[in-house]
């Protein structure tokens, strides 16, 4: 039978000093929930995915937004930060930002899936590395450590509001994270860009 270990109790929403909110109390699940069940553990304060597909969804949906987390993925390993993403069964709808190095994915850490497809491995096997999106409005940006690789307008609206959710997606993967967080940003896009820009004072 493939569990997760004790789903505990959704964290308060306690901004710190520049607005990041922590995800998980690195003993529980914190109130995520995989409604296709499988072998989501939290141990020494990392959150690992293993066994057959499943998502593990945020008990709280946002819009405008910041996700980050260090990820380390196994040899041919596939995994996503999904975000916007509606809870259910099978493959989310949502926002996928990639987490896939050396599987026979084509797209690769970094890709907004099926919108932005990034070709070039970035990242080595069984290596921490940090991604790091941004979503405001329909404009979505995805870092890979110091790295802006994905810049992306869905002219569509594909995805307005949703949860965050982690994905293990198949046997003989094995994800871990680290330190995941979200800040939530205004409903204003202005105001949004201007505190997004100081986590990214790259950004255009």
């Amino acid at each position: 039978m493939l569990a997760q270990t004790d789903p505990g109790q959704p964290l308060p929403e306690k901004p710190d000093a520049q607005g990041w909110v922590k995800l998980f109390d690195g003993k529980t699940l914190s109130g995520f929930t995989a409604p296709d069940p499988g072998r989501w553990e939290m141990k020494d304060g990392v959150l690992t995915g293993q066994g057959p597909r499943s998502h593990l969804f945020s008990p709280f949906v946002y819009t405008n937004l910041e996700f980050k987390s260090e990820v380390k993925l196994n040899h041919s390993g596939n995994s996503g930060m999904y975000f916007r993403a509606a809870l259910g069964k099978d493959w989310p709808k949502g926002y996928e930002a990639q987490v896939e190095n050396t599987s026979p994915d084509p797209q690769r850490t970094g890709s907004l899936y099926n919108f932005h497809k990034v070709g070039e491995q970035l990242v080595p096997d069984d290596t921490w590395w940090t991604q790091h999106v941004i979503a405001i409005g329909n404009h979505i940006i995805i870092k890979v450590n110091d790295k802006i690789v994905t810049d992306f307008v869905d002219e569509k609206n594909t995805y307005v509001s949703g949860h965050l959710a982690f994905q293990q997606h198949n046997d003989g993967s094995v994800v871990e994270f680290r330190n995941p967080m979200v800040k939530r940003l205004p409903n204003d896009e202005q105001a949004a860009w201007a505190e997004a820009k100081k986590d990214m004072p790259g950004l255009k």
